[in-house]
């Protein structure tokens, strides 16, 4: 009961508020319920979890986390609670660990989306914990998943050629050589306007994930593309890529993904996404001798280990490197 009237409050000022003054309404709140305790009209305490949630997502929310990120916490979240139907305090570890046990074995998850889940509820009940809702946070104990690294393949430079001449368009071949050249994500492609591209310093800034914003570069083919393929253009979009088709409407995630996935098949190359572009650049990056640093920077990751993740060394290099230094 006292969460949701703090939340309550939260919700009707936040509208009339900025971010500090927002915060510091939440702290002025959370101090002054610290040693009340509400009773609601028939003096039985109440707790209604979604509170707890929503008072979550608020924080994440104001971390900057993006949409797609809160609705994931969200549902990840509620569909946990509603298995359980436990009060948030009396959760324990014991029930966390069966859940995700029985997930795992009722819809056959990978280690991956099971390890992804953990981290989120962890996230969550830390959040309770730190915030002093409830005493300790179950997920503590329970470790991380362990998952076999798998090795993805990149495309070589014979794939790529192969992509580029069966290109029916100058804008596929625009988005092909800009998506190898920045290693952007293609949530990060589809945001970009014509005025975002700088030619003369061959550079773009991209919206990342949380609202970030970084600087990419690309190399002279693809400003060479990029140009003719602007020239073609008699729409007023300021979006720097469109459909083929008129109204010309600015190109989405899943018209790009199809574009690919058409371009890939007709080269006879499996597995053509946008993703696997952004992957064969970290590990051409590294491979080539870029600090690993500085391929984080570029692809925009705040943990290094992601990075790590995204890059695979060339075996052969492994090879020369070990005559070269061992014997």
């Amino acid at each position: 009961m006292k969460v949701k009237i703090v939340f309550d409050i939260q919700n009707m000022m936040k509208p009339h508020l900025n971010q500090g003054q927002y915060l510091i309404l939440t702290k002025v709140l959370r101090n002054a319920f610290e040693n009340v305790e509400v009773l609601s009209k028939n003096n039985s305490k109440q707790y209604d979890e979604v509170d707890f949630l929503e008072l979550f997502l608020s924080a994440k929310q104001i971390e900057g986390c993006s949409k797609n990120t809160i609705f994931y916490y969200k549902s990840t979240i509620e569909k946990m609670l509603d298995k359980l139907g436990k009060r948030i305090d009396d959760i324990t570890t014991e029930d966390i660990r069966n859940y995700l046990s029985e997930y795992k074995y009722k819809r056959k998850s990978s280690k991956t989306t099971i390890d992804n889940m953990r981290r989120i509820f962890s996230s969550f009940f830390a959040w309770l914990e730190n915030e002093d809702y409830i005493l300790k946070n179950p997920v503590k104990r329970i470790k991380k998943v362990k998952r076999g690294r798998v090795v993805k393949e990149i495309l070589t430079d014979e794939h790529l050629e192969t992509l580029l001449n069966n290109c029916d368009n100058i804008r596929d071949l625009a988005i092909i050589e800009l998506l190898i050249s920045t290693g952007m994500r293609v949530g990060e492609l589809v945001k970009l306007n014509i005025e975002d591209i700088n030619f003369n310093e061959r550079e773009c800034i991209v919206f990342g994930k949380g609202e970030s914003e970084r600087i990419v570069y690309f190399d002279a083919r693809t400003k060479l593309y990029l140009n003719q393929y602007l020239r073609t253009r008699t729409d007023s979009n300021k979006a720097l890529f469109v459909s083929l088709r008129k109204p010309h409407n600015r190109l989405g995630i899943s018209g790009v993904e199809i574009t690919l996935k058409k371009i890939g098949e007709k080269s006879k190359i499996d597995n053509v996404h946008p993703h696997r572009f952004r992957r064969t650049l970290a590990t051409n990056a590294i491979d080539k001798g870029m600090p690993i640093e500085q391929v984080q920077r570029l692809l925009g990751h705040v943990q290094i280990d992601t990075t790590l993740q995204y890059a695979m060394v060339n075996q052969n290099n492994v090879k020369i490197a070990h005559r070269k230094f061992i014997g």
